[in-house]
C-alpha cells in the first residue's frame, strides 16, 4: 500500500512559535516509528510564509499540494496534514478554514470548536451553556475607566483576580493581581495581547488536568493528572516551559477519591462531546478545598514537549502515541 504524504506543520510567529517546534519534534518521532507515512515539515514564519528545514520557501495550494519556489523542487502532494501550531494561526481555527476550503482531511478539532475554545469568554459562555461549573468571571470588552471600575469592584467581592487576555494560550498575557492599585496598569498590558479580557475570581485550588482523545471509536478521558506550583504561585508561561521551573507535574493526581475523579472525567467528556471537539484535549480542572469542581480552560492542540501533560497522561492510560496517530489518520482517510 502506497504511503500517506504527511504533512507536519509548526511555528506560526506567535509566542508560542519555540513550543510549537518542540511539540513538532514529538511528532516527528512518533510518525517515524510507522513505515506507512512521508512526512514533510515545514515551518510559518511571522511573515506568513512556509519553509522548509534547508530555507526553501513553499506553499500549500488549493490543489492539496506543496509547490516550492525553487522550480526545480518537484511538488509535494498532500494526503493529510497536522498543524503542529499552538495559539494562532492553529487553535484559534483560522487555519482549519483552509484546510476545509480546499477540503484536506487534518489531525485535531474543527475550526468552530477550536475558536470556540480559544475565545476565553467564548468557552466560558458554553461550559455554563452545558452546566460544567467554572470560574466567575466578568467579560470586558475595551480598556477604559468603566472596565477599570468594573475590575476594581470584582476585586473588592473577591479579593483577588486574574486578569486575561481572552485569546491567547500558555498563560500568554495572563496575570494575577493581588494589589487594587496594579489594577489599571494590568488590564493596559492584557489589552495589549487581545481585544477582549476575562477578569476571574482567583481560585485556591489545586490544578488537576484530564486528557482527552479518540481512539477506536471510543472517546476517552484519563485519571485527573496534577500541577503543582510553587508556593503562592501560578502556572505562568515561564512555570510551565523553564528549565529552572519549580512547578511539578503528577501524572495521575494523588490523594484525590474515586468519585471526585470520575465526576472530572465525566465533565471532561461532557464538555467534549458538548463543543464538538475532534480527536485530543486537554480539558483542565480546578479542585477548590470544598471539593468543588470547576472547569478552567480547554486547550484543543495541548503541547507535546517532553515535559507535557497529554502524552504522558495517555501513556499512563495504557495507549502508545503513534499508535494512536495511526489509528486517527487511517480512520479519517478510511484507510
Amino acid at each position: 500500500m502506497a504511503k500517506i504524504n504527511v504533512l507536519l506543520l509548526c511555528g506560526g510567529g506567535g509566542a508560542e512559535h519555540d513550543i510549537s517546534l518542540m511539540s513538532a519534534r514529538f511528532f516527528e518521532t512518533s510518525l517515524a516509528k510507522s513505515e506507512q507515512f512521508s512526512v514533510l515539515k515545514l515551518t510559518l514564519d511571522k511573515q506568513g510564509h512556509y519553509h522548509t528545514e534547508n530555507g526553501d520557501l513553499c506553499s500549500l495550494t488549493n490543489r492539496r499540494e506543496i509547490r516550492f519556489e525553487d522550480a526545480s523542487i518537484a511538488p509535494w502532494a498532500v494526503d493529510y496534514v497536522i498543524p503542529c501550531i499552538h495559539g494562532f494561526p492553529g487553535e484559534t481555527g483560522d487555519i482549519q478554514s483552509y484546510f476545509n476550503l480546499i477540503q484536506l482531511p487534518y489531525f485535531g478539532c474543527e475550526s468552530e470548536a477550536s475558536s470556540n475554545c480559544f475565545n476565553k469568554i467564548t468557552a466560558k459562555m458554553w461550559f455554563s451553556a452545558l452546566g460544567v461549573p467554572n470560574t466567575p468571571y466578568i467579560f470586558l470588552h475595551q480598556f477604559d475607566q468603566d472596565a477599570i471600575a468594573q475590575t476594581q469592584a470584582a476585586f473588592d467581592t473577591w479579593g483577588s483576580v486574574f486578569i486575561k487576555a481572552a485569546s491567547q494560550g500558555s498563560s500568554v498575557g495572563c496575570y494575577k493581581v493581588d494589589v487594587r492599585d496594579n489594577i489599571a496598569k494590568v488590564l493596559e498590558e492584557a489589552f495589549g495581547y487581545a481585544p477582549y479580557v476575562v477578569v476571574e475570581k482567583t481560585i485556591k485550588a489545586r490544578e488537576l488536568e484530564v486528557a482527552v482523545y479518540e481512539y477506536q471509536g471510543e472517546i476517552i478521558a484519563t485519571l485527573p493528572g496534577e500541577i503543582i506550583c510553587d508556593t503562592n504561585n501560578f502556572y505562568s508561561f515561564d512555570e510551565k516551559y523553564a528549565k529552572d521551573s519549580k512547578a511539578r507535574t503528577d501524572v495521575v493526581a494523588s490523594n484525590l477519591s474515586p468519585e471526585l475523579s470520575l465526576q472530572i472525567q465525566n465533565y471532561a467528556i461532557k464538555a467534549f462531546k458538548g463543543m464538538k471537539l475532534r480527536h485530543l484535549s486537554r480539558i483542565d480542572f480546578f479542585l477548590t478545598q470544598d471539593n468543588e469542581i470547576l472547569l478552567n480552560e480547554i486547550n484543543t492542540f495541548p503541547g507535546l514537549t517532553p515535559i507535557s501533560m497529554f502524552p504522558k497522561m495517555l501513556q499512563n492510560h495504557g495507549h502508545d502515541f503513534t499508535e494512536y496517530l495511526s489509528d486517527v489518520i487511517s480512520q479519517q482517510l478510511g484507510r
